[in-house]
């Protein structure tokens, strides 16, 4: 896993949802730097304008800012008809958003907020790839990377509804996979491991973020799977 910065994404054109912050917002910079345009996608337009005055300071150049809800599931192929209008393909689909609401027994979780975790952590991915699909074949290399987590693999009490929507997500990712292990399309999942972000301050309100693995060092991972060398596919790859 490199940690050095260069031009491994040359010219690629990258999607990142969930970038206004955290591992999302590392990444994005990151790709950035790496000679990627990027489209940021995320409901906070001010965390989208810091990002992208963070990448423009570090490159020069600016990203693309799509302010959007990823529950609002028909803005998600607005968006990939935009994506063709203006670019006419996709290199690298970055599936990174997600939401964790609250934790609890499972005979007592709000129905709202279990749909909540579905649409963002599953149906949005599903949707991105429907809409996306085309686009990332008409690259000659395009990466799809959806971001997954250990829960996904071991039951934990009070957290089924994230633990059960990130099985779905590794289900339907490597389903995904194996019906397009014929094109040059090469899709995976990374599990980033414990990192500082928001949704970690939700699950453990008093730990320390100084003591966590921070956003910026698990970005190598993403180059590696992002980059048109890559041939690892259908795999849960750890960023740690």
């Amino acid at each position: 896993m490199s940690q050095t910065v260069g031009s491994r994404l040359e010219g690629r054109i990258a999607l990142v949802t969930g970038a206004s912050r955290g591992i999302g917002a590392a990444v994005a910079k990151r790709f950035a730097a790496e000679g990627a345009h990027v489209i940021l996608t995320a409901r906070t337009v001010g965390g989208l304008e810091e990002v992208d005055d963070a990448i423009f300071k570090a490159t020069g150049r600016n990203a693309t800012l799509v302010p959007l809800n990823l529950q609002e599931f028909d803005k998600i192929d607005q968006l990939g008809y935009s994506v063709y209008q203006r670019f006419g393909k996709l290199d690298i689909l970055v599936g990174n958003a997600g939401a964790l609401e609250t934790l609890g027994p499972v005979a007592q979780y709000d129905p709202k907020l279990w749909q909540r975790v579905m649409d963002v952590n599953v149906t949005a991915n599903f949707r991105l790839i429907r809409s996306f699909d085309r686009l990332l074949r008409t690259s000659d290399a395009g990466r799809a990377i959806f971001v997954t987590s250990a829960a996904a693999g071991q039951p934990y009490p009070y957290w089924c509804p994230y633990a059960a929507s990130k099985a779905a997500l590794e289900m339907m990712v490597k389903t995904y996979a194996m019906e397009i292990a014929a094109s040059p399309l090469r899709v995976n999942l990374i599990d980033p491991g414990v990192v500082n972000s928001k949704l970690r301050t939700q699950a453990f309100p008093g730990e320390d973020p100084k003591s966590l693995t921070q956003p910026e060092q698990v970005t190598g991972r993403f180059v590696d799977l992002a980059e048109t060398a890559c041939t690892q596919h259908g795999e849960i790859v750890a960023a740690q």
